[in-house]
Protein backbone atom coordinates (compact mmCIF):
# COMPACT_ATOMS: atom_id res chain seq x y z
CA UNK A 1 0.00 0.00 0.00
CA UNK A 2 2.79 2.17 0.26
CA UNK A 3 4.66 1.27 -2.86
CA UNK A 4 1.96 1.11 -4.90
CA UNK A 5 1.43 5.24 -5.10
CA UNK A 6 5.04 5.54 -5.26
CA UNK A 7 4.80 6.75 -1.67
CA UNK A 8 8.36 8.84 -0.53
CA UNK A 9 7.08 10.43 3.11
CA UNK A 10 4.89 7.99 5.58
CA UNK A 11 3.63 9.14 8.53
CA UNK A 12 3.66 6.63 10.83
CA UNK A 13 3.95 5.97 14.64
CA UNK A 14 7.37 4.43 16.64
CA UNK A 15 6.20 1.20 16.32
CA UNK A 16 5.62 1.07 12.71
CA UNK A 17 9.34 1.98 11.93
CA UNK A 18 10.11 -1.90 11.11
CA UNK A 19 7.45 -2.12 8.92
CA UNK A 20 8.29 0.73 7.11
CA UNK A 21 11.64 -0.43 6.87
CA UNK A 22 10.46 -3.44 5.75
CA UNK A 23 9.04 -1.56 2.89
CA UNK A 24 12.24 0.30 2.06
CA UNK A 25 13.66 -3.00 1.63
CA UNK A 26 12.04 -4.46 -1.18
CA UNK A 27 11.85 -1.36 -2.52
CA UNK A 28 15.79 -0.66 -2.65
CA UNK A 29 15.91 -4.71 -3.55
CA UNK A 30 13.58 -4.51 -6.75
CA UNK A 31 15.44 -0.98 -7.86
CA UNK A 32 18.35 -2.50 -7.69
CA UNK A 33 17.72 -6.00 -9.71
CA UNK A 34 15.31 -4.21 -12.22
CA UNK A 35 15.25 -0.46 -12.78
CA UNK A 36 19.05 0.46 -11.07
CA UNK A 37 19.07 3.09 -13.67
CA UNK A 38 15.99 4.18 -13.53
CA UNK A 39 14.38 3.55 -9.92
CA UNK A 40 10.50 3.07 -9.85
CA UNK A 41 10.21 3.03 -6.35
CA UNK A 42 11.86 5.85 -4.02
CA UNK A 43 12.54 4.54 -0.69
CA UNK A 44 10.17 6.10 1.55
CA UNK A 45 11.10 8.14 4.93
CA UNK A 46 9.11 8.07 7.90
CA UNK A 47 7.53 10.92 8.94
CA UNK A 48 7.47 10.95 13.01
CA UNK A 49 5.12 13.37 15.47
CA UNK A 50 6.84 15.10 18.08
CA UNK A 51 5.07 12.47 20.09
CA UNK A 52 5.49 9.12 18.19
CA UNK A 53 3.95 6.83 21.16
CA UNK A 54 1.34 7.65 22.81
CA UNK A 55 0.46 5.31 25.79
CA UNK A 56 -2.98 3.84 26.35
CA UNK A 57 -5.06 4.81 29.41
CA UNK A 58 -4.16 1.69 30.26
CA UNK A 59 -1.04 3.27 30.91
CA UNK A 60 1.64 0.22 29.80
CA UNK A 61 0.82 -0.40 26.59
CA UNK A 62 0.74 1.94 22.76
CA UNK A 63 -2.73 3.20 22.56
CA UNK A 64 -4.53 0.86 20.71
CA UNK A 65 -8.52 0.23 19.84
CA UNK A 66 -7.84 -3.85 20.17
CA UNK A 67 -6.42 -3.30 23.42
CA UNK A 68 -9.62 -1.16 24.66
CA UNK A 69 -6.88 1.53 25.72
CA UNK A 70 -7.81 4.30 23.30
CA UNK A 71 -10.46 6.98 22.93
CA UNK A 72 -12.58 6.50 19.88
CA UNK A 73 -14.13 9.87 17.66
CA UNK A 74 -17.37 8.14 18.18
CA UNK A 75 -17.27 8.18 21.50
CA UNK A 76 -19.19 10.90 23.58
CA UNK A 77 -18.04 13.42 25.87
CA UNK A 78 -19.35 11.54 28.58
CA UNK A 79 -18.19 8.06 27.42
CA UNK A 80 -14.71 10.07 27.26
CA UNK A 81 -15.07 11.51 30.46
CA UNK A 82 -15.85 7.77 31.94
CA UNK A 83 -12.35 6.29 30.14
CA UNK A 84 -10.25 9.26 31.52
CA UNK A 85 -11.27 8.53 35.06
CA UNK A 86 -10.11 5.21 34.52
CA UNK A 87 -6.49 5.96 33.24
CA UNK A 88 -3.99 4.78 35.28
CA UNK A 89 -2.08 7.39 37.31
CA UNK A 90 0.08 7.26 40.23
CA UNK A 91 0.18 7.68 44.48
CA UNK A 92 1.55 11.19 44.02
CA UNK A 93 0.07 14.11 44.62
CA UNK A 94 1.95 16.70 43.47
CA UNK A 95 1.66 16.41 39.32
CA UNK A 96 5.41 16.64 37.55
CA UNK A 97 6.32 15.72 33.45
CA UNK A 98 8.82 12.76 34.08
CA UNK A 99 8.23 10.33 31.61
CA UNK A 100 11.08 8.20 32.59
CA UNK A 101 10.23 7.71 36.44
CA UNK A 102 6.23 8.39 35.95
CA UNK A 103 4.83 7.12 32.86
CA UNK A 104 1.29 7.12 33.29
CA UNK A 105 0.56 10.60 34.33
CA UNK A 106 3.63 11.73 32.14
CA UNK A 107 1.32 10.10 29.20
CA UNK A 108 -1.80 12.04 30.54
CA UNK A 109 -0.12 14.88 30.53
CA UNK A 110 1.29 14.77 27.34
CA UNK A 111 -2.22 14.02 25.79
CA UNK A 112 -3.05 17.18 27.23
CA UNK A 113 -0.21 19.29 25.71
CA UNK A 114 -1.24 17.53 22.11
CA UNK A 115 -4.69 19.17 22.70
CA UNK A 116 -3.92 22.40 23.96
CA UNK A 117 -0.34 23.11 22.23
CA UNK A 118 1.00 24.02 26.15
CA UNK A 119 4.15 21.88 26.76
CA UNK A 120 3.66 18.93 29.57
CA UNK A 121 5.40 20.65 32.00
CA UNK A 122 3.18 23.93 32.04
CA UNK A 123 0.16 21.70 32.61
CA UNK A 124 2.26 19.99 35.69
CA UNK A 125 3.01 23.00 36.64
CA UNK A 126 -1.26 24.54 36.49
CA UNK A 127 -2.26 21.27 38.29
CA UNK A 128 0.58 21.21 40.74
CA UNK A 129 -1.24 19.46 43.95
CA UNK A 130 -4.24 19.49 42.33
CA UNK A 131 -3.42 15.44 42.30
CA UNK A 132 -4.56 12.92 39.74
CA UNK A 133 -7.98 13.33 39.71
CA UNK A 134 -7.56 17.43 38.66
CA UNK A 135 -5.22 15.67 35.97
CA UNK A 136 -7.87 13.68 34.68
CA UNK A 137 -10.51 16.30 34.69
CA UNK A 138 -7.81 18.90 32.70
CA UNK A 139 -7.48 16.02 30.43
CA UNK A 140 -11.43 15.50 29.68
CA UNK A 141 -12.22 19.05 29.12
CA UNK A 142 -9.06 19.44 26.79
CA UNK A 143 -9.90 15.76 24.68
CA UNK A 144 -13.55 17.35 24.58
CA UNK A 145 -12.98 20.36 23.58
CA UNK A 146 -9.87 19.52 20.87
CA UNK A 147 -12.48 16.75 19.40
CA UNK A 148 -15.72 18.11 19.61
CA UNK A 149 -15.52 19.65 15.77
CA UNK A 150 -13.98 16.18 14.42
CA UNK A 151 -17.23 14.76 16.46
CA UNK A 152 -19.85 17.19 14.62
CA UNK A 153 -18.20 16.59 11.42
CA UNK A 154 -18.65 12.55 11.62
CA UNK A 155 -22.45 13.24 12.91
CA UNK A 156 -22.58 15.38 9.75
CA UNK A 157 -20.80 12.46 7.52
CA UNK A 158 -23.16 9.83 9.36
CA UNK A 159 -26.16 12.01 8.28
CA UNK A 160 -25.02 11.56 4.36
CA UNK A 161 -23.93 8.26 4.18
CA UNK A 162 -23.99 8.17 0.10
CA UNK A 163 -21.89 10.68 0.28
CA UNK A 164 -19.10 8.84 2.40
CA UNK A 165 -19.99 5.97 -0.08
CA UNK A 166 -19.02 8.02 -3.51
CA UNK A 167 -15.99 9.57 -1.78
CA UNK A 168 -14.72 5.73 -0.99
CA UNK A 169 -15.37 4.62 -4.71
CA UNK A 170 -13.81 7.67 -5.94
CA UNK A 171 -10.70 7.01 -3.71
CA UNK A 172 -11.06 3.31 -4.71
CA UNK A 173 -10.84 4.30 -8.20
CA UNK A 174 -8.26 6.78 -7.97
CA UNK A 175 -6.09 4.16 -6.14
CA UNK A 176 -6.62 1.48 -9.15
CA UNK A 177 -5.94 3.60 -11.43
CA UNK A 178 -2.52 4.73 -9.56
CA UNK A 179 -1.92 0.92 -9.00
CA UNK A 180 -2.07 0.18 -12.40
CA UNK A 181 0.24 2.21 -13.95
CA UNK A 182 2.85 1.62 -11.34
CA UNK A 183 2.11 -2.41 -12.36
CA UNK A 184 2.90 -1.21 -15.71
CA UNK A 185 5.93 0.41 -14.57
CA UNK A 186 7.42 -2.72 -12.60
CA UNK A 187 6.08 -5.10 -15.50
CA UNK A 188 8.11 -3.23 -18.00
CA UNK A 189 11.29 -2.61 -15.59
CA UNK A 190 11.04 -6.60 -15.53
CA UNK A 191 10.73 -7.03 -19.27
CA UNK A 192 7.43 -8.78 -18.89
CA UNK A 193 5.29 -5.81 -20.71
CA UNK A 194 2.06 -7.88 -22.01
Amino acid sequence: DILFCKGNVVPVGKDQLPHLELTRLIARRFNDKFAAGNPVFPEPQPLLSKSPMILGLDGGQKMSKSRNNAIMLSATEDETAALIKKAKTDAERFITYDPENRPEVSNLLLLVSMCTGRTPEEVAESIGNGGGGQLKKVLTESINEYLRPFRQKRVELEANMDYVRQVLLDGAAKAREVGSATLEEVRSAMNMKI
